[in-house]
């Protein structure tokens, strides 16, 4: 289920975006400033922002750009809204790194499908980047073919195991996996070791290529159950 963030200082807007969304299968959440904005935007790594340019404090575009420089929420789309509908603010927008601009008053319906276009065009961008040989999520590039993983352009140094793990969650984002699953693909039927194992590769894993430690940026723990690569999708 993808996660949108709406950030609006008005509350009808809000509720009446995050109506359409829900209906539509999206889990939505909310903020009415830029800094709550950027606070959920970091600890819950949503899959698309919509975002306001008049708010309290920091307006929209500083949000925005703030976002689009941070290596952790860089890679998050970002639908601006307006009341204004002046073509410099349009053009700040996107220099500012948004991805496509709105304005009010504006159709839920319209919005919805803007929402959907652009998750299905990341997805589509996903598709065609491991057909070439690489997985490209957000800095994040795997290598498949000469088995190097680099994040913001810098390599990274994982073990063969540590690299296999990767790939395999990589490859099938969204899908959870059990921890036995992931220690027969591995490493085989015939491996020793426990299902352990596979808690210490995450470990290490997420201490190499994750920002914030708690907040999972790229393989999100499944309570009970397993790990899954986190999923960006379209409707």
């Amino acid at each position: 289920m993808p996660k949108i963030l709406i950030v609006d200082d008005e509350q009808p807007i809000r509720e009446l975006v995050k109506f359409n969304l829900e209906r539509e299968g999206f889990q939505v959440l909310q903020a009415g400033d830029g800094n709550a904005a950027l606070t959920l935007a970091r600890s819950e790594n949503p899959d698309l922002i919509v975002l306001d340019v008049m708010l309290p404090g920091q307006d929209g575009l500083t949000v925005c750009r703030s976002l689009h420089q941070d290596p952790y929420t860089h890679s998050i789309p970002i639908i601006m809204l307006s009341a204004r509908g002046e073509e410099l603010d349009k053009v700040l927008g996107l220099e500012m790194g948004a991805d496509d601009y709105i304005t009010k008053p504006f159709s839920p319906r319209e919005l919805v499908a803007r929402v959907k276009a652009r998750l299905r065009r990341q997805t589509a961008e996903a598709q065609v980047n491991e057909q070439s040989g690489r997985i490209t999520v957000g800095k994040l590039v795997i290598d498949q073919d000469r088995f190097i993983v680099s994040y913001n352009g810098i390599k990274q140094d994982l073990t063969p195991k540590e690299f296999e793990l990767l790939r395999y969650l990589a490859r099938n984002p969204g899908k959870v996996f059990t921890r036995d699953f992931l220690l027969e693909q591995i490493w085989g039927y015939d491996f020793a070791g426990d299902s352990r194992t596979v808690d210490v590769h995450i470990r290490h894993i997420r201490q190499k290529l994750e920002q914030i430690p708690g907040a999972p940026q790229f393989i999100e723990t499944v309570r009970g159950v397993g790990y899954r690569f986190k999923e960006v999708q379209g409707c």
